[in-house]
């Protein structure tokens, strides 16, 4: 299932940086904004992370609660968390399986290799749990803003 706008959002389950654990369905009530990332620490990745992470303070005003998502072990997130200085909670979903689960496991391609990976996919979904807007293979110039702005609409 690839799940896209106007649907409910598949709820899961998954561990955090500093520890505990977080429930998509338990955050209805206020906005989310998910961006999923295929690597801690990759250049890509980390720009992405950092541009989330500088307007992090502009998603809280605007009452979206925002996480980064990856397939990293959680010792990884925190490791990238500590040496970035990011503040936006990190979410493992190691295995893959929520990555799978919402079609983000895809066979990608790079110097004639073939390989699955993430691809790198923003989800903003609303109060009720349903998926307001998604950003599929995500290009970072402008797109925090981007971002921003819908979930300010919301």
């Amino acid at each position: 299932m690839r799940p896209d706008e106007g649907q409910a959002a598949p709820d899961f389950t998954l561990p955090r940086d500093g520890g505990g654990s977080v429930t998509l369905s338990a955050l209805r009530g206020r906005p989310v904004a998910i961006f999923v990332y295929s690597e801690a620490g990759s250049p890509t990745c980390t720009d992405e992370a950092r541009a989330f992470s500088a307007a992090a303070g502009d998603f809280a005003a605007a009452g979206v609660a925002l996480y980064g998502l990856s397939p990293d072990p959680v010792a990884r997130q925190e490791k990238f968390r500590d040496k970035q200085g990011l503040v936006v909670p990190l979410l493992s979903d190691e295995g893959a399986v929520v990555c799978d689960q919402w079609g983000l496991w895809v066979e990608k391609q790079m110097f004639g290799r073939r390989y699955m990976g993430v691809e790198r996919t923003t989800f903003l979904i609303d109060a009720q749990g349903i998926i307001a807007r998604v950003w599929r293979k995500v290009r970072l110039k402008n797109h925090v803003a981007e971002v921003l702005a819908a979930a300010r609409a919301l």
